[in-house]
This record gives C-alpha cells, structure tokens and sequence, in this order.
C-alpha cells in the first residue's frame, strides 16, 4: 500500500553512478518522526566527529542524504545505499545465525546505540528488519528504521518514567521492551533489552512468545516472567544446547538496569569481544553470514 514504508534502490545522478535507498510514507506518517531524528540527531558531520572521538572505525548510522514531499500527500527520505535487510538474509534461508555473526552484529548495533543516546535518542524499534548488511561488503552494518524513535532525554534532561504516557505497543511486538508495552516513554534499557531479545532469535529461531503475537497481553506476561528469570529464557531457547556465556551476562545486566540509568556500553561490548577474540575475529571484520549447519 502507499502508506507503507518501502526501501529501493536507485542509481544516482553523479559520476560514479552511485547507488541510493528511498522511502516513502504517508506526509504525517512515522517518516516525519524519522525525518525529524536525522535533522536533530544524525548529520554526517556529527556522526563523523563521533567516529573520531570515540576511535570507532565504523558506525552504522544511515546517511540520510536529502527529504521531502511528493504531490503533497506522500514524504521521501533518501539514504546513501544501505544495503539488504538481516531479516531478509535471514529469510533467504540461514533461518539462524552463528554465534560469531550474532556478536559482531551486536557489538555494531551497541556502538549506534551509544552514538543515538549520547544524542539524546532512543531506537524504539530494535529488530532484524532495521539492521541492514551490505552485500558487496560485509564490513558495513547499518542500524536502520527510525520511524519509532523516541527523544528520552530533551535538553539533556531524562523523561519521567509514567506509564500510559503514550501508545501501548508501539513498534514490533515480538522484540519491543516492557517499557514499550506498557505505553512508557522507551529509554536506553528499551533498547538494549530489545537487542537482547533479537540475539534470542538470531540464535535459536523463536522466542517463548512468537507464537504468540495476537495475544499481545500474553506476550507481556511471559516478557515480565522472564525479565526476573534470564536463565530460564536461556534454557527455554537453547533447549539442549550449550548458552553463551557472553549472551547470559548480557542479558542480566541489561534487564537489571533502573529506567533513567545509563548502561555501560563498554562493558557490555567487551562481553561479546572476548568471545570474539577466542575465534581470532573482530566487530568490524566482515560479518560471517554463513549457514548453521
């Protein structure tokens, strides 16, 4: 439907016939959230002097190159090429990642996450069909899909935590936070445990709720079961295989956080980087999108 939010590619106008993502949504849709998020948040320049005061080598935040408004009812975003979507790698068959893939994708997807933050953004929509890999270089991870973000912390000051505050639900049910279901402003826990339940999935293909997903208050209830019980949901996804150790301690600091607290990003990174580092690979080495076996 036009209303929806769709990505193509596109060949540029400049010498070097470079490729383009467009989007296009209703004028007063989510894309105008989105639009306002790369305004206020994400300009190439910014991100740039994020890079290099934080030393990262690469930071997947797209390069919105240009908007606006078509016959006055549809609004376009236009991006440098962000590549295929994980979740459309994902369906094409590898159903699974390995563990080495999920953790260099969850390193990438941490250092945005402390980039958007910093600039007083949450995500809000932390999901496969957000985070983009380039397949002519599988160096670049691109966390995508701001139409849910949310401004946490205006001014620098935090938002008060008040529940029904906004729309219940908001974004992707399967991976949303508790925060998130219970219609609270989402603040950096919210996406961080959303990544966590996204490893989940990458890893093991279903979490104890997916089949559940019309039952939105079933979905909550067994969220708020597990928040409480991480080594539970572990052994439910895992079932006889062996759990990461590096995906565990995740997955217990980040449902441990208080709603205005900020996370160690750092710390949390260095979880998935030694893993890594046993198997003599890096974040920003090419993302292994191999089969599981």
């Amino acid at each position: 439907a036009a209303s929806q939010p769709f990505t193509q590619s596109a060949s540029g106008t400049c010498p070097q016939k470079q490729s383009y993502s467009l989007k296009l949504d209703a004028k007063d849709g989510r894309i105008y959230n989105e639009q306002n998020f790369f305004q206020r948040a994400a300009k190439a320049g910014t991100v740039e002097k994020w890079k290099k005061w934080h030393s990262v080598p690469l930071l997947g935040i797209p390069n919105c190159v240009g908007f606006g408004l078509h016959a006055d009812s549809y609004r376009f975003l236009v991006f440098s090429d962000l590549g295929r979507s994980l979740q459309s790698v994902l369906s094409d068959g590898l159903h699974l990642l390995r563990e080495k893939a999920a953790f260099q994708i969850a390193i990438r997807v941490l250092d945005c996450l402390e980039y958007i933050h910093e600039n007083e953004y949450v995500h809000g929509d932390i999901t496969a069909e957000n985070i983009y890999l380039n397949p002519a270089d599988l160096t670049q991870v691109t966390l995508a899909g701001y139409g849910f973000a949310f401004r946490y912390c205006p001014g620098g000051k935090h938002v008060a935590r008040r529940e029904g505050s906004r729309t219940p639900h908001e974004g992707t049910v399967e991976f949303i936070s508790l925060d998130s279901h219970k219609g609270t402003g989402p603040s950096r826990r919210s996406d961080l445990e959303s990544l966590g339940y996204c490893l989940l999935k990458w890893l093991c293909g279903i979490l104890p709720w997916s089949d559940e997903l019309d039952k939105v208050k079933a979905v909550v209830e067994q969220k708020e079961r597990y928040r409480k019980d991480v080594r539970c949901l572990l052994q439910l996804c895992f079932r006889q295989r062996s759990i990461p150790d590096a995906l565990e301690s995740y997955l217990e600091q980040v449902m441990a956080l208080e709603y205005e607290e900020k996370p160690d990003y750092a710390a949390l990174r260095q979880l998935f980087g030694k893993p890594l580092e046993k198997m003599k690979s890096s974040a920003y080495d090419s993302v292994d999108v191999r089969v599981v076996p």
